[in-house]
């Protein structure tokens, strides 16, 4: 049965919701200015230095009292509305679904399997941090809604556009790459603060792919095949004609190839089996996109409008509001969990669990673990394929491993309980997905808890050699917030050469947090090691869940600085190869 629109059962009460919703906001708005107005980011005040402005004083005290008087003016009205909002949440399914009417069936489906028996899917993950404009300044992030609509254009900019794939033919070494940074020329968007310079096109480092990508429609992918010996002269092969959720399928084993040392410059490496890199684009077809912390409504709707055109299917504003469950004030939810989800695919169900052990500030949002099946398509022999895919953003506060180990048994619990309870004997799952901000690192030794939980051992993190150990190549996705807009990492060029360099690195990105109990300090990295940093959001996959006949490979994992000056986490991203065996029996 398809997901339906609203999260209320009939226009009645999501009538009656609008209205306390609508007495409600003006005193909100209000309350959210007038903390806003006190609290600026590194950017303001930077650029009130810079150019000479001395009444900043006050404009804070006469729009200190000018908002003070309009929310205490609103404040009954809010009070109204707070009681017709509370009741009603008791009757409130967790989540907006946002579709958008295909122009044909095809375009929703994926015919890898069906024509090939292989197929690529890409995946991405971003903590954004679109809290009420006020709080998100307490993370040096401002203008919540005009980051919202920067967001959803640059991520609308990176995955639309065309998937081209280079081979190097070598004797010794052969490969593919994906030179997202310097193909392409990014497109003209609303800017925000340090990421006006975003709507410049990236240096090219490459005329003759620039001159490949413009005459190549956008919904293609592009395979372009260069020989090693400098004499000779490139050639293309004709592009397949599949729709955009096709993902160049033909690149099936591109996983398996080692990119050549004379292309490393321009994007894809691979070490430890695993291809990665470091992208100033989103990755091009992207098929599902997992985002947290969209606290704001209307930021989420901005975000909903702008990611329409390149995901059909979007579930927001997802979680449960007041007291969850009833009757208990001491849980009293004012914000939702944050999470937000785009799928090029349809969404045939969805399931929403709430954490019912947060503390503190956290216990304010009703973080948990959003659960989705999605339909794929049909494989050769006319099943349906399906795949799961889980998002989750776990308890925040260090020191507190004790309750993300909690969340995380939750976790397995409930996707368990998910996939048994939608699972069909005539489907063929192709992915089991699992992402988000799980806000614990694999190097800091404040974090061991977490770190050997039993989770890894059913799903695989790319990214991890074990507990408490990365991979040398890995790269830490929080960033410093102090340091946000400073040069060297205030635009998708700059965070990418900065992200390349360990040197840099270690001024930007977030440090391994020690154990508060000892005495000795903190030794990292160990001799020998690169500096990585903390990498607290995750892209897991299972193989264990997924149909016996099919085998995964990864294509691709990718730490993407697109969104530079938009948000204090790198975003990351994942494609997978799943192959069908051809000799499989049904």
């Amino acid at each position: 049965m398809a997901l339906q629109a609203s999260p209320f059962p009939n226009g009645f009460v999501a009538g009656i919701h609008a209205v306390g919703w609508a007495l409600i906001l003006p005193c909100f708005w209000f309350l959210d200015r007038l903390i806003a107005l006190c609290k600026s980011t590194t950017l303001e005040k930077t650029q009130r230095l810079e150019q000479e402005c001395y009444l900043h004083p006050l404009k804070v005290f006469f729009g200190f009292i000018v908002f003070f008087i309009l929310f205490l003016a609103t404040a009954p009205l809010a009070f109204l509305g707070f009681i017709l909002w509370v009741p009603l949440q008791a009757c409130r399914r967790p989540f907006h679904y946002h579709r958008e009417t295909p122009s044909s069936p095809e375009k929703e489906t994926h015919r890898g399997f069906e024509l090939e028996g292989k197929a690529s899917f890409g995946f991405a993950t971003a903590n954004l941090c679109l809290l009420p404009d006020s709080l998100a300044r307490f993370n040096n992030l401002g203008h919540t809604q005009h980051r919202a609509a920067a967001i959803g254009q640059h991520i609308v900019q990176g995955v639309c556009r065309t998937h081209i794939r280079i081979f190097v033919d070598s004797p010794s070494s052969c490969g593919t790459l994906s030179p997202s940074n310097s193909i392409f020329p990014t497109a003209n968007s609303s800017t925000y603060g340090a990421t006006e310079r975003q709507a410049q096109p990236p240096v090219s480092h490459n005329s003759d792919s620039a001159e490949v990508h413009a005459s190549i429609p956008k919904s293609n992918s592009h395979v372009v095949s260069v020989p090693c010996d400098d004499t000779e002269e490139p050639s293309t092969d004709s592009p397949s004609h599949f729709n955009s959720n096709q993902n160049s399928n033909q690149q099936g084993r591109a996983g398996q190839r080692s990119a050549p040392r004379a292309l490393l410059s321009q994007g894809l490496r691979q070490q430890d089996d695993v291809p990665w890199e470091v992208s100033s684009l989103f990755p091009a077809n992207v098929d599902i996109l997992c985002l947290e912390e969209v606290f704001d409504k209307r930021a989420a709707q901005k975000l909903t409008q702008a990611l329409r055109p390149a995901f059909g299917h979007i579930l927001y504003d997802i979680g449960v509001y007041a007291c969850q469950p009833p009757c208990r004030c001491s849980s009293f939810k004012f914000f939702n969990s944050g999470i937000f989800l785009a799928s090029r695919f349809p969404v045939l169900e969805a399931q929403y669990h709430c954490f019912p052990n947060s503390r503190g500030e956290d216990a304010l949002a009703a973080k948990g673990l959003l659960s989705a099946k999605v339909l794929i398509g049909q494989n050769q022999k006319r099943k349906k394929v399906v795949g799961y895919f889980n998002c989750t953003h776990l308890h925040a506060p260090e020191g507190e491993g004790e309750i993300r180990c909690e969340q995380l048994n939750m976790v397995t619990k409930w996707i368990g309980d998910f996939q048994a309870a939608n699972k069909l004997p005539d489907e063929d799952i192709a992915f089991d997905v699992l992402c988000g901000d799980l806000n614990f690192d694999n190097c800091s030794p404040d974090d061991t808890l977490e770190q050997n939980h039993c989770l890894f051992e059913e799903y695989r993190d790319p990214c991890r050699a074990g507990p408490g150990k990365e991979k040398p190549w890995v790269i830490g996705t929080l960033l410093e917030q102090p340091t946000l807009y400073e040069d060297d990492i205030n635009t998708p060029e700059n965070l990418q050469r900065t992200l390349e360099s360990e040197e840099l690195r270690k001024q930007y990105i977030s440090p391994p947090v020690p154990v508060p109990a000892e005495d000795c300090p903190l030794v990292y990295p160990e001799t020998g090691q690169p500096w990585i940093g903390r990498r607290i959001d995750y892209i897991l996959y299972r193989e264990s869940s997924i149909s016996k006949h099919f085998r995964t490979e990864i294509e691709e994992v990718t730490f993407i600085t697109q969104l530079a000056g938009l948000t204090d986490h790198i975003p990351v991203g994942l494609r997978l190869n799943v192959i069908m065996d051809s000799d499989c029996d049904d």
